[in-house]
């Protein structure tokens, strides 16, 4: 039966582990309370500082471990070229790592910088995120990947939606939780009044797929670091624009304008942004996320999924006024 280590006697695995391919020599560890399931460090060695990852072996069973290495590649291949994200460490041409009790991390760059709570950044900080996904996008879509058939989400038709939110209420009803109805009815009427249609229109292309503020580092004014590439993906670099506006401008049933034209403002000066662009971003990134968070057991969300919840909530309450709220853009 395979034994389960403590958080310490992982970290000490992988500080030998580290010290034998990198021979970083660590003098603290700062644990790093963050994510789901895998653990990190902060680590300061006589080399510098520095970012432990480990996989835990459940959550692992989650990936392909041939995109999560082709995703560290591309990485390295964006800190490379000048993009504000984390190098990451290789030894024999490896990034994903075993240690001597079989623990599967990485070691990064360890980058300054500062969370922010949903809703709270400034048009300076949005402006300069905006500038580097448009960069990211630019760098990841410039040739070198090629392109596929089918994006990772492929949008299902109206009625298979429809019946998704029939169902949804139903168990609703079923659990007595009538306080959820009306959010689930929204959707369903959303989903009803939605110009699905226009979403065929829009391009494919290799993304970050997860660009919120849990996975983002600012200073003051600007933009320290994007992180997290593990769910990058061939599939729709709108979705990563509108994820990131969500995140930022909506700070409780108030979006701010101001922020989506800062991010959009630094976005196009890497990127062709055409009118509608924004909307019709926020529109598909509801259209594709609402079924994961708005649900019969929305009631019992830890504190993101309940974010992503109320950020569904409030794009379809507003879906039909979104192109007039941010003037089309």
């Amino acid at each position: 039966m395979e034994s389960i280590l403590t958080e310490e006697l992982i970290l000490e695995d992988l500080i030998r582990a580290s010290h034998h391919c990198f021979g970083l020599k660590v003098i603290e560890s700062i644990p790093i309370k963050r994510g789901w399931l895998n653990l990190k460090w902060k680590v300061t060695t006589e080399s510098g500082q520095f970012l432990l990852k480990q996989y835990n072996k459940e959550r692992f069973k989650l990936y392909n471990p041939e995109d999560l290495k082709f995703a560290f590649s591309q990485q390295v291949r964006l800190n490379n070229q000048g993009l504000e994200c984390p190098n990451l460490l290789s030894h024999d041409e490896s990034i994903l790592l075993e240690s001597g009790k079989g623990e599967l991390f990485i070691v990064m760059e360890y980058c300054q910088g500062n969370l922010i709570s949903p809703g709270k950044a400034n048009v300076h900080q949005v402006y300069n995120l905006g500038r580097a996904t448009g960069k990211m996008h630019r760098l990841l879509n410039d040739g070198t990947l090629g392109l596929k058939d089918t994006p990772q989400f492929v949008p299902p038709n109206r009625e298979e939606r429809l019946e998704h939110w029939i169902s949804v209420l139903k168990k609703v009803k079923e659990a007595g939780k009538i306080e959820l109805l009306d959010d689930v009815e929204t959707q369903l009427k959303a989903t009803e009044e939605m110009i699905i249609e226009k979403f065929e229109l829009l391009s494919f292309g290799w993304a970050h797929c997860d660009l919120w503020v849990d996975n983002i580092l600012f200073d003051d004014n600007r933009l320290t670091a994007i992180l997290d590439f593990d769910r990058l993906k061939y599939d729709y670099p709108q979705l990563d624009v509108a994820r990131a506006v969500m995140s930022c401008a909506l700070d409780e049933d108030y979006f701010d304008v101001s922020i989506a034209s800062a991010f959009i403002k630094g976005y196009s000066e890497e990127r062709t942004v055409v009118d509608g662009y924004l909307t019709n971003s926020l529109q598909f990134l509801w259209y594709m996320e609402s079924p994961w968070w708005i649900n019969a057991n929305m009631d019992q969300h830890s504190v993101p999924p309940a974010r992503f919840a109320k950020e569904m909530i409030w794009l379809a309450n507003n879906h039909k006024n979104l192109s007039a709220l941010l003037g089309n853009i």
